[in-house]
Protein backbone atom coordinates (compact mmCIF):
# COMPACT_ATOMS: atom_id res chain seq x y z
CA UNK A 1 0.00 0.00 0.00
CA UNK A 2 1.07 3.42 -0.74
CA UNK A 3 2.24 5.40 2.28
CA UNK A 4 0.66 8.73 1.27
CA UNK A 5 -3.09 6.40 1.12
CA UNK A 6 -2.00 5.42 4.77
CA UNK A 7 -1.68 8.17 6.15
CA UNK A 8 -4.58 9.87 4.04
CA UNK A 9 -7.00 6.84 5.85
CA UNK A 10 -5.38 7.52 9.16
CA UNK A 11 -6.23 11.14 8.83
CA UNK A 12 -9.54 10.41 7.93
CA UNK A 13 -10.43 8.17 11.03
CA UNK A 14 -8.39 10.71 13.54
CA UNK A 15 -5.88 8.03 13.93
CA UNK A 16 -1.94 8.46 14.56
CA UNK A 17 0.91 7.01 12.54
CA UNK A 18 3.90 5.35 14.24
CA UNK A 19 6.32 4.25 12.23
CA UNK A 20 10.21 2.94 12.61
CA UNK A 21 13.53 2.87 10.40
CA UNK A 22 15.77 -0.28 9.93
CA UNK A 23 19.38 -0.16 9.01
CA UNK A 24 20.51 -2.92 6.69
CA UNK A 25 22.90 -5.36 8.45
CA UNK A 26 26.16 -6.65 7.49
CA UNK A 27 26.60 -9.66 9.26
CA UNK A 28 24.53 -12.89 9.91
CA UNK A 29 23.99 -11.85 13.47
CA UNK A 30 23.26 -8.44 12.72
CA UNK A 31 20.30 -10.51 9.90
CA UNK A 32 19.08 -12.08 13.14
CA UNK A 33 19.47 -9.05 15.43
CA UNK A 34 17.03 -7.24 12.59
CA UNK A 35 14.36 -10.32 12.33
CA UNK A 36 14.25 -10.88 16.14
CA UNK A 37 13.52 -6.88 16.31
CA UNK A 38 10.96 -6.90 13.44
CA UNK A 39 9.15 -9.57 14.71
CA UNK A 40 8.99 -7.67 18.28
CA UNK A 41 7.73 -4.65 16.54
CA UNK A 42 5.89 -5.38 13.81
CA UNK A 43 3.21 -7.02 16.85
CA UNK A 44 2.62 -3.36 17.32
CA UNK A 45 1.18 -2.76 13.95
CA UNK A 46 3.07 -0.09 13.10
CA UNK A 47 1.35 2.07 10.08
CA UNK A 48 4.81 1.83 8.24
CA UNK A 49 8.79 0.94 8.14
CA UNK A 50 11.38 2.23 6.48
CA UNK A 51 14.89 1.05 5.59
CA UNK A 52 18.06 3.09 4.94
CA UNK A 53 20.10 3.20 1.84
CA UNK A 54 23.98 2.79 1.36
CA UNK A 55 25.46 5.04 -1.03
CA UNK A 56 27.72 4.69 -3.64
CA UNK A 57 26.97 0.79 -3.89
CA UNK A 58 28.16 -0.06 0.37
CA UNK A 59 24.94 -1.60 0.87
CA UNK A 60 22.18 -0.97 -1.74
CA UNK A 61 21.68 -4.53 -2.75
CA UNK A 62 21.07 -5.62 1.11
CA UNK A 63 18.62 -2.13 1.19
CA UNK A 64 16.69 -3.82 -1.57
CA UNK A 65 16.59 -7.64 0.23
CA UNK A 66 15.72 -6.22 3.39
CA UNK A 67 13.31 -4.11 1.99
CA UNK A 68 11.65 -7.06 -0.16
CA UNK A 69 11.87 -9.23 2.88
CA UNK A 70 9.77 -7.28 5.02
CA UNK A 71 7.55 -6.33 3.17
CA UNK A 72 7.23 -10.20 2.28
CA UNK A 73 7.11 -11.80 5.84
CA UNK A 74 5.13 -8.31 7.49
CA UNK A 75 2.87 -7.40 5.05
CA UNK A 76 3.65 -4.02 6.24
CA UNK A 77 3.81 -0.87 4.12
CA UNK A 78 8.27 -0.05 3.50
CA UNK A 79 9.70 2.72 2.71
CA UNK A 80 13.15 2.66 0.92
CA UNK A 81 15.60 5.39 1.43
CA UNK A 82 17.54 6.22 -1.84
CA UNK A 83 20.07 9.19 -1.82
CA UNK A 84 21.85 11.32 -4.64
CA UNK A 85 25.15 10.09 -3.00
CA UNK A 86 27.96 9.00 -5.61
CA UNK A 87 25.51 8.38 -8.51
CA UNK A 88 24.90 9.35 -12.11
CA UNK A 89 21.54 10.40 -12.95
CA UNK A 90 21.43 7.44 -14.92
CA UNK A 91 22.27 5.37 -12.44
CA UNK A 92 19.67 6.72 -9.68
CA UNK A 93 17.09 6.06 -12.91
CA UNK A 94 18.43 2.39 -12.81
CA UNK A 95 18.28 2.11 -9.01
CA UNK A 96 14.55 3.39 -9.22
CA UNK A 97 13.30 1.21 -11.81
CA UNK A 98 14.75 -1.57 -10.07
CA UNK A 99 12.89 -0.76 -6.83
CA UNK A 100 10.02 -0.98 -8.98
CA UNK A 101 10.25 -4.26 -10.48
CA UNK A 102 10.69 -5.64 -6.82
CA UNK A 103 7.12 -4.22 -5.74
CA UNK A 104 8.67 -1.11 -3.71
CA UNK A 105 6.84 1.80 -4.30
CA UNK A 106 7.61 3.83 -1.51
CA UNK A 107 10.59 5.88 -1.21
CA UNK A 108 12.02 8.64 0.72
CA UNK A 109 13.98 10.53 -1.44
CA UNK A 110 17.41 12.34 0.03
CA UNK A 111 20.28 14.26 -1.02
CA UNK A 112 22.17 12.06 1.52
CA UNK A 113 25.35 13.20 3.81
CA UNK A 114 28.37 14.17 1.54
CA UNK A 115 31.03 11.73 0.95
CA UNK A 116 33.57 13.21 3.59
CA UNK A 117 30.85 13.22 6.09
CA UNK A 118 28.56 15.36 7.72
CA UNK A 119 29.87 18.91 7.90
CA UNK A 120 32.20 18.85 4.72
CA UNK A 121 31.14 20.39 1.27
CA UNK A 122 28.93 18.56 -0.99
CA UNK A 123 30.47 17.14 -4.31
CA UNK A 124 27.83 16.18 -7.12
CA UNK A 125 28.51 13.10 -8.74
CA UNK A 126 29.39 13.46 -12.07
CA UNK A 127 26.36 13.26 -14.33
CA UNK A 128 24.46 13.30 -11.09
CA UNK A 129 21.96 15.74 -8.62
CA UNK A 130 22.83 18.46 -6.42
CA UNK A 131 19.41 19.04 -4.66
CA UNK A 132 16.75 15.98 -3.09
CA UNK A 133 14.17 17.85 -4.81
CA UNK A 134 15.65 16.82 -8.59
CA UNK A 135 15.22 13.27 -7.09
CA UNK A 136 11.93 13.78 -6.19
CA UNK A 137 11.24 15.08 -9.79
CA UNK A 138 12.94 11.95 -11.07
CA UNK A 139 10.48 9.72 -9.34
CA UNK A 140 7.15 11.59 -10.02
CA UNK A 141 8.48 11.40 -13.98
CA UNK A 142 8.99 7.59 -13.42
CA UNK A 143 5.71 5.59 -11.91
CA UNK A 144 3.34 5.75 -9.43
CA UNK A 145 5.21 6.55 -6.13
CA UNK A 146 4.63 7.63 -2.78
CA UNK A 147 7.28 9.76 -2.50
CA UNK A 148 8.75 10.98 1.59
CA UNK A 149 11.42 13.60 1.70
CA UNK A 150 13.26 14.59 4.69
CA UNK A 151 12.80 18.33 6.97
CA UNK A 152 15.01 19.78 9.45
CA UNK A 153 13.07 21.36 12.10
CA UNK A 154 16.46 23.19 13.22
CA UNK A 155 17.08 24.00 9.86
CA UNK A 156 19.24 22.23 6.94
CA UNK A 157 23.17 23.25 7.79
CA UNK A 158 23.83 24.59 4.35
CA UNK A 159 20.78 26.95 3.99
CA UNK A 160 20.92 30.27 4.27
CA UNK A 161 17.84 30.58 6.89
CA UNK A 162 14.89 28.86 8.26
CA UNK A 163 12.80 30.34 5.80
CA UNK A 164 14.81 29.64 3.28
CA UNK A 165 14.56 25.99 4.20
CA UNK A 166 11.22 25.63 4.80
CA UNK A 167 10.36 27.24 1.71
CA UNK A 168 12.60 23.70 0.04
CA UNK A 169 10.59 21.56 1.76
CA UNK A 170 7.14 23.08 0.42
CA UNK A 171 9.07 23.49 -2.83
CA UNK A 172 9.84 19.22 -2.91
CA UNK A 173 5.99 19.19 -1.93
CA UNK A 174 5.04 20.87 -5.31
CA UNK A 175 7.63 18.70 -7.08
CA UNK A 176 5.42 15.35 -5.71
CA UNK A 177 6.57 15.13 -2.17
CA UNK A 178 3.35 12.95 -0.42
CA UNK A 179 5.34 13.43 3.31
CA UNK A 180 8.15 14.11 5.26
CA UNK A 181 10.08 12.65 7.92
CA UNK A 182 12.47 14.96 10.30
CA UNK A 183 15.86 15.06 11.42
CA UNK A 184 16.36 14.38 14.63
CA UNK A 185 15.54 16.80 17.17
CA UNK A 186 14.93 17.09 21.23
CA UNK A 187 12.47 19.74 22.02
CA UNK A 188 8.83 19.50 20.60
CA UNK A 189 9.22 23.65 19.96
CA UNK A 190 11.49 23.14 16.86
CA UNK A 191 9.08 20.76 15.24
CA UNK A 192 5.87 22.97 15.73
CA UNK A 193 7.80 25.80 14.35
CA UNK A 194 8.96 24.31 11.36
CA UNK A 195 5.36 23.06 10.39
CA UNK A 196 4.63 26.54 10.71
CA UNK A 197 7.33 28.32 8.82
CA UNK A 198 6.89 25.50 6.11
CA UNK A 199 2.87 26.34 6.28
CA UNK A 200 4.13 30.22 5.24
CA UNK A 201 5.23 28.67 1.83
CA UNK A 202 2.18 26.53 1.26
CA UNK A 203 3.61 22.82 2.40
CA UNK A 204 0.37 21.28 4.28
CA UNK A 205 1.56 17.37 3.63
CA UNK A 206 1.86 15.61 6.59
CA UNK A 207 5.17 16.01 8.78
CA UNK A 208 6.60 13.05 10.74
CA UNK A 209 8.96 13.88 13.62
CA UNK A 210 11.89 11.55 13.53
CA UNK A 211 12.83 10.52 17.44
CA UNK A 212 15.32 8.76 18.85
CA UNK A 213 15.69 7.68 22.67
CA UNK A 214 18.98 7.86 24.01
CA UNK A 215 20.18 4.05 24.91
CA UNK A 216 23.99 4.90 25.81
CA UNK A 217 25.11 7.94 26.97
CA UNK A 218 27.91 8.52 24.59
CA UNK A 219 25.29 8.42 21.84
CA UNK A 220 24.40 11.83 23.34
CA UNK A 221 27.14 13.79 21.41
CA UNK A 222 27.36 11.39 18.13
CA UNK A 223 23.94 12.71 17.81
CA UNK A 224 24.13 16.02 18.03
CA UNK A 225 26.82 16.28 15.83
CA UNK A 226 25.09 14.05 13.01
CA UNK A 227 21.95 15.84 13.44
CA UNK A 228 23.02 19.00 13.70
CA UNK A 229 20.44 19.14 16.44
CA UNK A 230 20.70 21.09 20.00
CA UNK A 231 20.09 18.88 22.95
CA UNK A 232 18.57 20.46 25.36
CA UNK A 233 21.11 21.68 28.70
CA UNK A 234 18.94 20.23 31.19
CA UNK A 235 17.95 16.93 29.78
CA UNK A 236 22.16 16.58 29.33
CA UNK A 237 22.64 17.42 32.80
CA UNK A 238 19.94 14.22 33.93
CA UNK A 239 21.71 12.37 31.67
CA UNK A 240 24.78 13.13 32.60
CA UNK A 241 24.19 12.47 36.31
CA UNK A 242 23.32 8.69 35.68
CA UNK A 243 26.02 8.09 33.00
CA UNK A 244 27.76 5.46 34.74
CA UNK A 245 24.31 3.57 35.18
CA UNK A 246 23.48 2.02 31.66
CA UNK A 247 19.87 0.77 32.77
CA UNK A 248 19.39 4.22 34.00
CA UNK A 249 20.39 5.79 31.02
CA UNK A 250 18.34 3.25 29.19
CA UNK A 251 15.21 4.17 31.29
CA UNK A 252 15.76 7.88 31.06
CA UNK A 253 15.99 7.63 27.01
CA UNK A 254 12.46 5.99 27.12
CA UNK A 255 10.94 8.92 29.27
CA UNK A 256 12.57 11.45 27.79
CA UNK A 257 11.61 10.50 24.18
CA UNK A 258 8.11 9.52 25.81
CA UNK A 259 7.51 12.78 27.10
CA UNK A 260 8.63 14.70 23.75
CA UNK A 261 6.41 12.11 21.59
CA UNK A 262 3.39 13.03 23.82
CA UNK A 263 4.08 17.11 23.68
CA UNK A 264 4.15 16.98 19.57
CA UNK A 265 1.10 14.41 19.63
CA UNK A 266 -1.19 16.95 22.13
CA UNK A 267 0.31 20.17 19.83
CA UNK A 268 -1.15 18.45 16.60
CA UNK A 269 1.59 15.76 14.97
CA UNK A 270 0.14 13.34 12.80
CA UNK A 271 2.15 10.74 14.74
CA UNK A 272 6.05 9.59 15.43
CA UNK A 273 8.74 7.80 13.52
CA UNK A 274 11.21 5.85 15.56
CA UNK A 275 14.54 5.12 15.06
CA UNK A 276 15.28 1.73 17.15
CA UNK A 277 18.63 1.31 15.87
CA UNK A 278 17.55 -2.76 14.57
CA UNK A 279 16.86 -3.09 18.29
CA UNK A 280 13.49 -2.76 19.93
CA UNK A 281 13.04 -2.23 23.65
CA UNK A 282 12.95 1.32 23.62
CA UNK A 283 11.02 1.66 20.89
CA UNK A 284 8.76 -1.63 22.31
CA UNK A 285 8.50 0.68 25.90
CA UNK A 286 8.08 4.29 24.25
CA UNK A 287 5.02 2.99 22.04
CA UNK A 288 3.59 0.97 25.23
CA UNK A 289 3.39 4.67 26.55
CA UNK A 290 1.82 5.84 23.76
CA UNK A 291 -0.87 3.59 24.29
CA UNK A 292 -0.07 1.43 21.18
CA UNK A 293 -0.26 -1.94 22.25
CA UNK A 294 0.95 -4.71 21.06
CA UNK A 295 -1.04 -8.09 19.29
CA UNK A 296 0.85 -10.70 20.44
Amino acid sequence: MLIRDVLANLRARGELSYSCVFFPPKTEEGHHTLRTTLDKLVAFAPSFVSVTYGAGGSTQDISLDVTRYIMETSGLPTLAHLTCVGASKVELAATIDRFAEAGVHNILALRGDPVAGPGTPWVTAEGGFTYAIELVEMLRERGDFSIGVSAFPEGHPESSSLDADAKVLADKQRAGADFAITNLFFSAHHYFDLVERAAKFGCDMPILPGLMPVTAYNQIERFTALSGAEFPTELAERFDAIKDDSEAVITLGIESTTELAQQLISGGAPGVHLYPLNRSRSTRAILTNLGVAATG
